[in-house]
């Protein structure tokens, strides 16, 4: 029995011994680093006051698919940085116009933002793509871009469907901000068309 006992004792000890070891050797690994085919774009996305911008990633055993999945997923975070900034901008006019008399034109701004926050993006493009092979399947980077303008412009058309309060509309300095926005947008479109 004390024979047992001892090897018993010895047994634990040399289970915790080794526990301790292995722990401090898990903690000296480094993680390994990020893989040198990620785009740099990806990694660090460009800036640019004119437009939003969202690279994505996915996999997938099917080429295509990785590549619908990511656009998919940057087209929703473009949309969920365009109702952001449609939220400032609705805050911004709220104090710049008020309540009471100007109850009327408030609901048309918000009825305007929500219509162009969910409206599909149009004029959102892949900017850049690479897909690698990964696995069994692949794996697709994609850098989405969107017009601010573009949003700006589909605004004010959303704005100007009551005459009435348009011309109320016009008078803000919000207005004249989207204003410089959408001509922004103008003159770029036109610049691509004479490349």
């Amino acid at each position: 029995m004390r024979i047992l006992s001892s090897i018993l004792a010895v047994l634990i000890v040399g289970l915790w011994l080794a526990g301790c070891g292995g722990g401090s050797q898990q903690a000296a690994v480094a993680p390994p680093p990020p893989p040198s085919d990620v785009p740099d774009w990806f990694s660090n996305p460009p800036s640019d006051p004119n437009f939003l911008f969202s690279p994505r990633t996915a996999a997938s055993l099917d080429l295509q698919l990785a590549i619908d999945k990511a656009t998919t997923d940057a087209r929703v975070d473009i949309g969920r940085q365009l109702e952001v900034r449609v939220q400032g901008l609705q805050k911004k006019f709220e104090e710049e116009v008020g309540t009471g008399n100007d109850a009327q034109l408030l609901a048309q701004f918000t009825q305007a933002s929500k219509t162009v926050v969910s409206t599909t993006l149009n004029g959102s493009k892949i900017k850049s793509q690479k897909t690698l092979s990964e696995g069994r399947g692949y794996r697709a980077y994609v850098l989405m871009q969107y017009p601010i303008g573009a949003a700006a412009d589909a605004f004010i058309q959303s704005m100007k469907k009551n005459d009435k309060t348009y011309t109320r509309f016009r008078a803000t300095e919000t207005f004249k901000e989207l204003d410089d926005e959408a001509q922004k947008f103008e003159d770029f479109k036109k610049n691509q068309g004479n490349q």
